[in-house]
């Protein structure tokens, strides 16, 4: 079944939605940093979002040489069920960065292991692959785990916390020029097992994701192309 998939940029109440309705963690935190966010539409039909910024982790380009305008953290691929492969998906995401961001040399991201993930999207668009991450420390707020900078950020102290270890993560590369790849090249490791048939568990697909119900925010056409409602999802532009 082909269909037209459109990746550009969008709210943050459109990804807010699609990280609440179609993403393991249900969250879109605050603690990112410079956030930028884009929707993928098929069809005209709006159908998840990825989510980019420089993370939790200030240093994160550190071990790369890179200060923060040369580096970024994939930090979220939310989408609902969907025809097209998400490896696509993320590749027209990536397209639309090295576009916006000419500076952007780097894109990191990892699968959580806590959730059965290996990252079968990253494997599947040819990341490199380096990897465990020591996972980072997490406390429990009212019956909920959070992180630590998100404890720090929304709390302000720790104190009287219980903290828990996090499980390691495993940790993707994606270059974005040949130097680049060329430097990180020797760091590759072989990619750990992949879940048979293209298809994991929710969040860690090749292809498709998990079917959740509910209201799909959609923008609607007349004959001739022209919006007939107002759009539930606005397009950013700039």
């Amino acid at each position: 079944m082909s269909v037209d998939l459109r990746v550009d940029w969008c709210s943050y109440e459109a990804a807010k939605y699609a990280v609440e309705h179609w993403h393991y963690s249900k969250r879109l935190t605050s603690t990112y940093a410079r956030p930028v966010y884009l929707g993928a539409w098929e069809d005209g039909l709006f159908v998840g979002s990825v989510v980019f910024s420089h993370g939790a982790n200030r240093n994160i380009g550190s071990p790369y040489g890179l200060t923060h305008i040369g580096v970024c953290e994939l930090v979220r691929v939310a989408l609902r069920q969907h025809v097209s492969f998400a490896t696509q998906v993320v590749s027209m995401s990536i397209k639309r960065i090295k576009q916006h961001s000419p500076g952007m040399r780097l894109i990191v991201s990892y699968a959580d292991t806590e959730q059965g993930h290996v990252g079968s999207i990253y494997q599947a668009g040819n990341w490199v692959y380096v990897g465990e991450s020591p996972g980072g420390a997490k406390y429990e707020v009212k019956g909920r785990q959070m992180h630590q900078r998100a404890v720090d950020i929304s709390i302000g102290t720790r104190e009287g916390l219980i903290k828990i270890d996090g499980m390691p993560k495993h940790k993707y590369l994606y270059p974005l020029d040949r130097a680049m790849r060329k430097q990180i090249a020797p760091l590759a490791k072989p990619y750990p097992k992949r879940e048979p048939c293209e298809q994991s568990v929710e969040g860690d697909t090749v292809g498709d994701q998990p079917t959740e119900t509910g209201s799909i925010p959609v923008v609607r056409f007349d004959a001739t192309g022209a919006v007939l409602i107002e759009p539930v999802i606005q397009v950013e532009t700039s």
